[in-house]
């Protein structure tokens, strides 16, 4: 077998369509075409629904991405045994929570280019939950995920602590709630909260779930400075991470509400699936690039 046939594939079904993985691979369509076309025939089985758009793989395409994944890792362990850090040329693909991504990613990952220049990086964003499934099924290599200090991780997952965050939450100036607030007095008031599959929102939803209360979402924004903007407006109440509101031109626009039930122990994670094997020096050149940017 080819492991460049296998490599275009992994690419196809990474990006949805032969156009992309011809840009990313730096060769023609048509060649990446007879790439998967190899493959299929040294296989025997037929891995994409060419119908579909994007490409998808087929069933037994889903169960060669996942070994082909696998088999390229252990190439690349090979290459990178004997070399010096620098040298490692292999993928690294780190999922990011949003609410990493919108206010430190920049840096640490301008870091990791420059200690590794001939790294291959990929970027993937996604909520904590999802981002730690995409881990478990080695979609992804790494992930920095913004969780309670309390999450209990599945156990191939290794989670290392990058700093604690505090959670606050945050009303209109005109509401007529200020200072500490229990839960209950929030009953039957409108949120301004992230989509499905949020960490926050998951908090928010539990908490009401446990005092018996019903959950009104009034509107479900992507941005924290988009939901700091409607909360400033009186469409609901928000919650959000302090050190986000601190830098967001909204924060002499809404007054900080102060709920224990609402406010546990929140930490940015490292997590991934050991062991790390190539990718170790850069998954530590992550790890204490994070740590050094949250301290600044």
């Amino acid at each position: 077998m080819n492991t460049r046939d296998l490599e275009a594939f992994i690419v196809v079904v990474e990006t949805g369509s032969i156009i992309s993985a011809s840009a990313r691979l730096h060769l023609t369509q048509p060649g990446i075409t007879r790439r998967i076309q190899s493959l299929e025939r040294h296989i025997g089985v037929e891995l994409l629904e060419r119908s579909s758009k994007p490409l998808k793989p087929t069933k037994a395409g889903h169960r060669v991405y996942e070994l082909g994944r696998k088999v390229l890792r252990a190439v690349d362990d090979l290459h990178s045994e004997f070399q010096e850090s620098r040298d490692f040329c292999g993928d690294f693909r780190v999922g990011v929570s949003p609410f990493v991504a919108e206010t430190v990613l920049a840096g640490p990952l301008d870091a990791l280019r420059a200690d590794f220049p001939a790294m291959r990086l990929h970027l993937s964003s996604a909520w904590s939950p999802a981002l730690i499934e995409m881990v478990l099924g080695d979609q992804i290599d790494a992930a920095t995920v913004f969780l309670p200090s309390s999450e209990k991780f599945p156990a191939r997952i290794r989670a290392e602590e990058i700093c604690r965050q505090e959670i606050v939450i945050v009303a209109s100036p005109d509401s007529p709630l200020s200072g500490q607030v229990n839960l209950d007095r929030l009953n039957g008031i409108p949120w301004v909260l992230s989509q499905q599959g949020c960490g926050f929102r998951r908090l928010v939803h539990r908490a009401y779930e446990h005092a018996g209360m019903p959950l009104n979402v009034a509107v479900e924004a992507v941005t924290k400075d988009l939901q700091l903007s409607l909360v400033a407006r009186g469409v609901g109440i928000g919650v959000v991470p302090l050190r986000i509101l601190e830098k967001s031109g909204w924060r002499d626009k809404v007054k900080v509400l102060h709920v224990p039930e609402l406010e546990p122990d929140f930490c940015v994670w490292l997590i991934h699936c050991p062991p790390a094997g190539r990718l170790a020096a850069p998954i530590k050149r992550y790890h204490e690039v994070m740590v050094q940017t949250y301290e600044n």
